[in-house]
């Protein structure tokens, strides 16, 4: 888990991310988005609206535990990772630890 905390963190401090609803369904749908991030604590009908969004742009959607607190703003649930290297870095990340594809 500590490993995919510091990757979001790292993502968005290197300015590689959007975080929140309005930026990242923007990502999302101008094609820059690589993988959205949604906290496992949203609703389900926000779950929902992210997995139909993700699915119809072809972007990949992870459930966290963790994407408010990595990226110091606790109020933000939902996040997009726009550079492939960091892509690939936080789905390593995943990859070790209990955290789940949506």
């Amino acid at each position: 888990m500590d490993r995919l905390f510091n990757a979001i963190g790292l993502c968005m401090k290197a300015g590689k991310a959007q975080s929140g609803a309005f930026q990242t369904e923007n990502a999302i749908r101008s094609g820059k988005a690589k993988l959205v991030l949604l906290e496992t604590s949203a609703s389900e009908a926000t779950k929902e609206h992210y997995e139909k969004m993700c699915a119809a742009h072809g972007v990949p959607l992870y459930m966290t535990e963790t994407v408010g607190r990595a990226i110091g703003k606790d109020s933000r649930i939902v996040m997009a990772v726009t550079d492939p290297a960091f892509q690939t870095m936080i789905e390593s990340a995943m990859r070790n630890t209990d955290e789940k594809r949506g």
